[in-house]
């Protein structure tokens, strides 16, 4: 089973954004997490069943940090959380889906995850994500 886990959106200014996600959905976020391998702060709300994730580059060399700078801010991934996230890399593989980890790495979130190149996904970057059992 495949469901919608979540819906990244890149952000310059975390504090700022939290604000006005907190107007706009009327309630706080629940969480605030650093990723330091990934060079990027974390913030989650909830939205129903789904969640929106703020990311803000802690480090210049950050991918979020190099497309805010080049895109600017806005959405920059959206997540599906699968039961086998090792499973779903190979069943993506096979369909001829370019994977841009060959293994899955730790995220936020207690997830595991691994990202679809968008060049292969009609132009959208596509995470997977299992929770960390």
């Amino acid at each position: 089973m495949i469901r919608l886990e979540h819906i990244g959106i890149a952000v310059k200014d975390l504090k700022a954004s939290n604000e006005l996600f907190e107007q706009l959905l009327g309630a706080p976020n629940y969480k605030v997490e650093e990723v330091e391998s990934e060079h990027v702060k974390t913030s989650f709300f909830k939205a129903g069943e789904s969640k929106i994730e703020l990311l803000e580059a802690t480090a210049p060399e950050s991918a979020i940090a190099k497309y805010v700078e080049k895109r600017g801010e806005g959405i920059h991934h959206i997540a599906f959380e699968v039961e086998d996230i090792y499973a779903e890399m190979e069943r993506m593989k096979a369909q001829g889906y370019q994977l841009l980890n060959e293994q899955p790495k730790r995220g936020a979130d207690n997830k595991l995850v691994c990202f679809i190149h968008p060049k292969t996904a009609n132009g959208v970057l596509v995470e997977l994500c299992q929770t960390i059992r």
